[in-house]
C-alpha cells in the first residue's frame, strides 16, 4: 500500500491519501484527544504527540500539526500509523458501527438557524455549498457545512485544513461569499460560525 501526501493552503495540515475510502459519506473531524476516542485511527494520530487535529474525508484523512512541528519528522509517523491502520483493516470508529456518535445538525449548531420563510433561499444555498463549495474545499483538506443564514448573513463552519488556515478568510469573503452573491441574490455576507 502506498500513501500519497498533499499539502494543503494550511502550512500545519497535510492530507494524506491512502488509495481507498475513508469515510462512505460526509466527514469528521476530531479536535482534541478526548474526542479521538471513538476512532483507533484518530486516537493512535494524536498519541504521536505533536498532532492537533484529524479530519476524515471520503477518500483522504487531514492532519495538522502543533504550531512550529517540523513535518520532516512528524509525516513519517503519520504515515507509518495509517499505513498500520488501513493494512490491518481495523475499522475506524470503535464499537459495532458509528451509530453512537453524535454530529449536531445543520441548523442545531450555535442556535443559528433560519427563518421558515426564507426556505427556499436556504435551499439554493445548501445546493450551491454541497455541489460547487465543499468539493473544492475537501480537495484542500477540508470541510465546510451549512450553519444558519438570518438577514442576509449565511453562517458556515469551516473544518480541517480550512479551520486556523492563513488563507481560510480570504476563501471565505472572496470565494465562497462572490459565489453565493453571484447566485443568490438574497445573500449580502457570509461569516464563519
Amino acid at each position: 500500500m502506498f500513501i500519497e501526501t498533499e499539502t494543503t493552503p494550511n502550512p500545519a495540515t497535510l492530507k494524506f491519501l491512502p488509495g481507498e475510502e475513508v469515510m462512505a459519506a460526509g466527514t469528521r473531524e476530531f479536535t482534541s484527544p478526548e474526542a479521538a476516542a471513538v476512532s483507533p485511527l484518530a486516537e493512535a494520530l494524536f498519541h504521536l504527540g505533536d498532532v492537533t487535529g484529524v479530519l476524515y474525508g471520503r477518500d483522504f484523512v487531514a492532519v495538522t500539526a502543533a504550531p512550529g512541528v517540523d513535518w520532516g519528522t512528524l509525516k513519517p509517523q503519520v504515515v507509518a500509523t495509517l499505513l498500520d491502520h488501513f493494512v490491518a483493516q481495523v475499522p475506524l470508529f470503535s464499537g459495532p458501527d458509528a451509530s453512537g456518535i453524535s454530529v449536531p445538525a445543520e441548523d442545531d449548531d450555535e442556535g443559528i438557524g433560519h427563518d421558515p420563510a426564507d426556505e427556499d433561499v436556504v435551499d439554493q444555498i445548501k445546493e450551491l455549498i454541497e455541489t460547487r463549495v465543499r468539493p473544492a474545499v475537501a480537495n484542500d483538506g477540508g470541510d465546510i457545512t451549512y450553519r444558519g443564514f438570518r438577514d442576509g448573513v449565511v453562517y458556515l463552519k469551516m473544518q480541517g485544513a480550512c479551520s486556523g488556515c492563513p488563507s481560510s478568510t480570504a476563501t471565505l469573503k472572496q470565494g465562497i461569499e462572490g459565489l453565493l452573491k453571484h447566485y443568490v441574490p438574497e445573500v449580502s455576507e457570509v461569516r464563519a460560525a
